[in-house]
């Protein structure tokens, strides 16, 4: 995964028209202090709060979704119900990372083999549908609580 500095997303605002506002540079520098983690907007605003900021979750809520829509941030829905965010790394010409979620812990890591170059392919000769990108999730139960449960026993 690439290395982003805040000069390089301020560079991204910019291209945009956008300012890099106090607020927005506050939120900024939490994905980056962050770089493993997969944070909803609720979770950003708990870490801004325990950082004495007075940023209120609305703003919260505006920051992340203009990021999301200058492709600073990307977009993840693992099917709880809220949106969760990360810098958006990826070349736009490749596609992104998956993901692995815990059932039983909820921690969600990456895995970055792309196996559907094939699929794709076949989507396109079949049907004629060009895929501009993809999202895998596989949901089950991380090694950590496998053992965990093993020990148990």
């Amino acid at each position: 995964m690439a290395k982003f500095a805040l000069e390089d997303l301020k560079a991204r605002l910019a291209e945009k028209q956008h300012k890099l506002t106090p607020q927005r540079q506050t939120i900024l520098k939490i994905f980056l202090e962050h770089p493993d983690r997969h944070l909803s907007a609720e979770e950003v605003h708990r870490l801004l709060r325990a950082e004495k900021s007075e940023i209120g979750l609305a703003t919260v809520y505006r920051s992340l979704e203009l990021m999301s829509e200058l492709g600073i941030l990307q977009r993840l829905e693992f099917g709880e119900g809220k949106s969760r965010y990360e810098i958006n790394t990826a070349d736009e010409t490749t596609h992104h990372h998956h993901h692995l979620i815990c059932t039983q812990c909820e921690s969600i890591s990456e895995f970055a083999d792309d196996l559907l170059d094939n699929l794709e392919k076949d989507i396109m000769e079949k049907n004629g549908f060009a895929v501009s990108d993809h999202q895998v999730i596989f949901f089950g139960v991380c090694k950590k609580c496998r053992e965990k449960a093993a020990s148990a026993q």
